[in-house]
């Protein structure tokens, strides 16, 4: 190789005449300041979707629970009048069969009382 060969390839690396000597390099791309706004704006409607959502299905369990508690309410007072009825009536025959009630004497009416 010749020094006027090597002048040549050093001059075509480097341009030529009139030519534009800048090069530029890839960059990683990176989101703008806009798009982050964005991607946050669609992020947090996307959770308050998702809150509105869970509020939502905890309504309609509260609703059924309401309702399930007033039952419970109603049944527990229902029982408590059974149970002082049944009470009662098993006292009734316990006094019939108690050995002071067979001991007792039968009263029957002897006279009317005339005016």
């Amino acid at each position: 190789m010749t020094y006027s060969s090597s002048v040549a390839i050093n001059r075509h690396r480097f341009g030529g005449r009139n030519q534009n000597t800048t090069t530029f390099q890839a960059q990683a791309k990176t989101l703008g300041p806009v798009s982050n706004t964005v991607i946050l704006i669609i992020m947090t409607c996307l959770l308050g979707l998702l809150y509105l959502t869970q509020v939502t299905k905890t309504n309609s369990y509260s609703y059924q629970i309401s309702e399930l508690t007033s039952r419970q309410t109603q049944l527990k007072s229902e029982k408590a009048e059974l149970e002082v009825n049944s009470a009662r009536l098993q006292a009734l025959d316990r006094v019939k069969e108690s050995q002071v009630a067979k001991n007792l004497v039968s009263v029957a009416p002897s006279a009317t009382i005339q005016n």
